[in-house]
């Protein structure tokens, strides 16, 4: 079926044959949905700690942190902000000429608002000679949208949401770059040094790089640390071949197999080249202004003490059973699997060697939200491949949407997973795990894409946060909503949470 053309294409991403082969075979098979004990809630997986357990695990966090470990906050922040726009290009391509929806109304009636004005002001200027006040007083309302959205303006729809101007300040707007830059050095910095790592689209990776370099030194004297600020791309290796609904390859008009990118699954690899104990994640858009981040700063701390306290006693079992456990260590180790860890051994049997494997593994704490009817996964107890059940963070395509008590589960879900990661990567010795070792390869996705009008099939990964760390021992932690604030679409930035 693979030409040696084909052969050539794949060998230069760095995939073999055998992947590609698996990939079709997946297209064929489908995967399998997961298999669901219960939603997690307060007092079944999600810990919820009360004011003064707050209070130490901040001490514990900031004990660690004295210690001199390497702390890493990890940004995906390869997304193009595109789908930001989708109303605003909607309404440069339509047949009327003035805000008629009520996304566009408020778009228009409140664009004073938006960290951005001064800029596309100056854009408008520079294009048509003529401000915003001048072009809306005329009824040119398309031209302020177009000079956000083209090239020739500001080009936000086609730059990554890490660049975009989100925050107004006194001394100028910021981008959501600089606001993890700002968090890292709140609650990430150790040894007066904040290490930030970015994955970026190649094609964004010199302008980030250009504002890092005119950003970086202003907030490292306003907060007294130095910045190791490093990036990386999504490798060509975690492509995944597409398929045509027959689930043959799908080829371009030259021929050539079409290859897209395998979703953020694909950064397990990133994460896997940190150099770090302990990793920060969270998504690009998810940040506040200055005069919100004290409850994030917080929240970030109580979980990362949830997280170095879980782990300092995982590491104390794992030497006491490399000494040899007496039969009334075993039993206190695995109260501690199943009740701080919460993993069930369903029938597993519960000696020395189940132990090792459930203890000697990556760690995370998640942070998790109260259901407001956000889209999202969420956290569920699960049956692993192994029989035993455990917390997960799940996808609605992770679910048979035909199993009507799953369904419940999920509709009635108390919380959901607002991508507030801590993760513990290296083992009780100091050696890094090699995460890829972790994923459970049977929880990807296909979806359905066109290319051209053409209808085709894509393969996801599993997700960085869903099958990529499906092995590793989780633990959730319920952190407040004010903690949340994603930006979906631009007029999200003008919530008082973005103002």
């Amino acid at each position: 079926m693979l030409s040696e053309k084909d052969l050539k294409q794949i060998s230069e991403k760095g995939i073999t044959p055998e992947q590609i082969e698996n990939q079709l075979n997946e297209f064929k098979t489908g995967f399998p949905f997961l298999r669901l004990e219960a939603a997690a809630s307060i007092g079944n997986g999600i810990i919820a700690p009360s004011e003064a357990e707050r209070k130490s695990l901040v001490e514990a966090w900031n004990a660690y942190k004295a210690e001199g470990k390497r702390v890493v906050k990890f940004v995906p922040a390869s997304g193009a902000a595109s789908r930001m726009f989708k109303n605003m290009f909607a309404f440069v391509d339509a047949d009327y000429d003035a805000p008629t929806t009520d996304f566009e109304k408020k778009y228009f009636g409140e664009l004073e608002k938006f960290a951005f004005y001064d800029a596309l002001d100056a854009a408008c200027q520079k294009n048509q000679g003529k401000g915003i006040k001048a072009l809306i007083a005329e009824g040119n309302y398309k031209a302020v949208a177009a000079n956000m959205l083209k090239a020739e303006g500001l080009n936000y729809g086609q730059l990554p949401k890490g660049l975009l101007l989100f925050h107004k300040y006194a001394e100028g707007p910021r981008t959501p770059m600089e606001e993890h830059l700002v968090e890292g050095a709140l609650y990430a910095a150790s040894n007066g040094e904040a290490h930030v790592h970015f994955t970026v689209s190649h094609e964004h990776m010199a302008l980030f790089k250009a504002k890092v370099a005119e950003k970086a030194d202003t907030f490292a004297k306003k907060y007294g640390i130095k910045y190791d600020i490093t990036f990386s791309e999504q490798k060509p290796s975690t492509d995944t071949v597409a398929a045509n609904p027959d689930n043959s390859p799908f080829r371009n008009d030259d021929g050539s197999l079409l290859f897209r990118p395998g979703g953020h699954g694909a950064l397990i690899e990133n994460l896997n080249e940190i150099d770090a104990d302990v990793i920060f994640i969270k998504n690009i858009d998810n940040v506040v202004p200055d005069r919100l981040k004290p409850e994030t700063v917080e929240w970030k701390q109580v979980i990362a003490g949830v997280l170095v306290t879980l782990q300092k006693k995982a590491f104390e079992y794992l030497h006491l059973l490399d000494a040899g456990a007496t039969d009334a260590q075993i039993a206190e180790i695995a109260a501690f699997v199943e009740k701080d860890l919460c993993i069930a051994p369903k029938g597993q049997k519960v000696d020395a060697d189940y132990l090792r494997r459930k203890l000697n593994r990556p760690m995370r704490v998640c942070g998790v939200v109260k259901n407001v009817g956000e889209p999202g996964g969420g956290p569920f107890l699960t049956y692993n491949q192994d029989g035993t059940v455990s917390l997960q963070i799940l996808e609605s395509s992770q679910i048979d949407t035909n199993n009507e008590a799953y369904m419940k589960m999920f509709t009635q879900g108390t919380h959901f997973n607002p991508v507030d990661l801590v993760c513990a990567v290296k083992n009780y010795k100091g050696e890094p795990f090699n995460l890829p070792d972790f994923v459970d390869k049977t929880t990807g996705f296909i979806s359905s894409k066109s290319k051209a009008g053409k209808e085709l099939k894509a393969l996801e990964l599993p997700g960085l946060w869903n099958g990529a760390m499906s092995d590793w021992s989780t633990v959730f932690v319920e952190v407040p909503l004010g903690t949340f604030n994603p930006v979906k679409t631009v007029n999200d930035l003008l919530r008082n949470q973005h103002q």
